[in-house]
Formats: structure tokens, sequence, C-alpha cells
């Protein structure tokens, strides 16, 4: 069976790659567990001092994955919340890892995808990248990436992004200050490579650890409670009518009126 996460490491740089280009890498409970299992190799893999995100093929990441999405019609309330807990444990282990995780976005970042590419510490993004949280428009809740969107672009930004799902543009991106850098698609693995570099030889691991850690501190409390509430709203969502109805419609390729 074809890995769905490709792990690599060369001076110093762990390369996670997510690896399903024929279903646009698209999320699903298995490759939620290898990105998870992946990072976590990273973390206690001594030869590894800075992390780079990226994913084969054209796109970053669609979002959920279609067959994924006909099995949650028939998940219970305690499934929902298992699920809804192992993509909020990969995120965490993004965010909390005592490592730098740069996210190498060269194609369209969408939903769940976003989502992964928003919790990354630098963010880099070629033009031609979309973004988007657009749950809202297949009636699911963009619940968990709420947590960290809030605190990372502010109330008001994140009211607009999340309620209206509408995609939006690497330039777009950077100014809501959701990115780093929007970089040429062939210029982007030589940039974020002599990033990545720079991080490795110029800079102490453990103080690199030590602030990302003082960072994260700042808002630690608030986001426990956060994302503690998000599991349980994805959950209860997940039961409604609105969401059985917009799963049903977008497979069947229907319009949905809401």
């Amino acid at each position: 069976m074809k890995s769905l996460v490709l792990y690599d490491v060369e001076n110093r740089i762990a390369e996670i790659t997510i690896n399903r280009p024929d279903k646009r890498n698209a999320l699903n409970p298995n490759l939620v567990a290898e990105l998870t299992a992946a990072f976590l190799t990273a973390q206690h893999d001594e030869k590894v001092k800075v992390i780079v995100l990226k994913a084969s093929g054209d796109v970053f990441s669609a979002g959920a994955d279609l067959a994924y999405m006909q099995q949650l019609q028939q998940f219970s309330f305690e499934e929902n919340i298992q699920d809804s807990t192992a993509l909020k444990n990969l995120f965490e282990t993004i965010r909390t890892l005592p490592k730098v995780v740069i996210a190498q976005v060269e194609g369209h970042a969408i939903a769940g995808g976003c989502g992964l590419a928003t919790i990354c510490d630098i963010i880099y993004a070629v033009p031609e990248a979309k973004f988007g949280y657009t749950e809202v428009k297949l009636g699911f809740v963009p619940a968990i990436v709420s947590c960290y969107l809030i605190q990372k672009v502010g109330e008001t930004l994140a009211k607009k992004l999340l309620l209206s799902g509408e995609l939006f543009s690497a330039e777009e991106a950077l100014k809501y200050n959701l990115i780093t850098n929007v970089t040429k698609a062939n210029e982007i693995n030589q940039i974020v490579r002599e990033f990545a570099l720079n991080l490795t030889n110029d800079a102490s691991g453990n103080s690199l650890a030590l602030t990302k850690q003082l960072i994260n501190q700042t808002t630690s409390a608030w986001l426990d409670s956060c994302l503690d509430n998000a599991i349980r709203v994805n959950a209860q969502t997940r039961e409604s009518h609105d969401f059985k109805k917009g799963i049903a419609s977008f497979l069947a390729k229907e319009k949905i009126n809401w």
C-alpha cells in the first residue's frame, strides 16, 4: 500500500509530504493519523531541527475526502467526537512541537487543508494558491480551526472568512497576516530551503523551542477551552439536518438550496 505521507531528512531539515495527489491530498482518518505520526517522528528525531510540510501534486489539500464524507453520514455522536479529536490532536501536535514547522503551499488549501496550513509556524505560498474555510457552504462548521484563526487574525476578520466561506488569494492571505510570504512557483523550493537552513545554522534549537513555547503560552488556557468546545460543536453539527442535506447534495453534485 502506498504511504500517504512521505518523510525525508536532509541537512537537519525534515520534509513531510502529503502524498495523495490522486485525491487532491484530501484528508481522511488514515492521512490524519499518518501525518500525526510523521510529526511525532520528527519531534524525536535528533537529526531534525526544522520541519517543512508540503504536498505532492498541484493541490496542497482540498479538505475532506469524498469517501470519508459518505462515512460521516453514518457516524455516531461518539465516533464524531473521536474523529474531531484526532484532527485536533494533529493540529496541536504541530502547534506545540518544539521544532519550527514551515508550510510550503504550492496549490489550493481548502477547508481542513486550509486549517492544516493555518496551524504551521511559517507559511510560504505560491501566488496561484487559493485559501478558504468553506465548511459553512456544505453544512459543516469550521469549529477546530476557528480557535486558531481567531487568535491569529482577530475576531472581525475571522468572522468574515469563516462565515462567508469564500475562497481568497495568497496575496489576500498575506494581507490578512494569515501567511508569511508569497513566493513564485519556480522559486519557492529554494527560498523555503534557504529559510530553513538559516534557522538550522544560525539559531539555537533550544532557543527556537523555548521561543515557540513562550508564544504559545500566551493563549494556551483559552485555546484548550475553545478546542474542547469545538470538538463538541463539530459532533453536534454532524447530527443536524443541514449537515446531512449538504453532504448528500454535494455527493450527488447537486446545487444546495439553503
